[in-house]
């Protein structure tokens, strides 16, 4: 089978919240659409030492709300709260809206998929060994908690001629089950001979039967018998 589709979206409003929490007439859906993207990438470009993997975006009337979720939060805050007094003016000149800013911590990002993907970048940037990267950021998610990996990087690995694949794999990393807890990560390594594409997968654990996830959709066991 084929592992094609986004692991994210395919548990959004089952075991995954909506990263964009808001309601828009037609009129003005692409027009939210395109100023949260514009956020996210202002974000990812601008504040990138921070150490954020996920940004979340809220709307009620005209205040946008955006949750940052950080592994750094003293970086991001500053001095007093300065930096982030900053940063949400910035935002408000981007959107011309009314800003607020939440800034969530992220107490284990050896959890967070797209910080490993990113820490796995650097490592390949300063020209460490792929495998070694590979199997020393797995060994430290596993450490912190995790129940499974997978992570594979794909490019002109320590500047082979041909590009190729490389793959490590730890623990138990369920794709297809939808009730896993399953995190993404996603990062580039620029060198100078080519791009390196990162990809992580971490399995946190399943939710049981009848448990709520996040307030979503309850996962229930299926009380209807096949037709015999």
């Amino acid at each position: 089978m084929g592992q094609k589709i986004h692991p994210t979206g395919f548990r959004i409003a089952i075991t995954e919240p909506w990263r964009s929490r808001w309601f828009a007439t037609k009129k003005d859906f692409a027009k939210h659409l395109i100023e949260d993207h514009k956020i996210r990438r202002f974000i990812r470009k601008e504040w990138q030492f921070a150490a954020i993997p996920k940004v979340e975006i809220e709307r009620t009337g005209e205040l946008v709300t955006v949750f940052v979720h950080t592994a750094r939060p003293g970086v991001l805050i500053g001095k007093k709260g300065t930096k982030v007094d900053e940063f949400r003016m910035e935002l408000e000149k981007l959107t011309g809206k009314p800003v607020r800013m939440k800034i969530i911590e992220i107490h284990r990002p050896e959890m967070e998929a797209n910080l490993v993907a990113e820490a796995v970048a650097e490592q390949i940037g300063k020209r460490i060994n792929y495998r070694r990267a590979l199997k020393k950021v797995a060994d430290t998610s596993i450490a912190a908690g995790a129940k499974g990996i997978k992570i594979r990087v794909s490019g002109r690995l320590q500047g082979a001629e041909m590009s190729r694949v490389g793959t490590f794999r730890k623990g138990r990393v369920p794709c297809g089950t939808l009730r896993a807890q399953l995190d993404y990560g996603f990062a580039t390594c620029p060198t100078k001979y080519g791009s390196i594409g990162c990809k992580v997968w971490i399995f946190k654990g399943e939710y049981g039967p009848g448990e709520t996830t996040r307030g979503l959709l309850p996962v229930r066991p299926s009380t209807e018998r096949p037709n015999a």
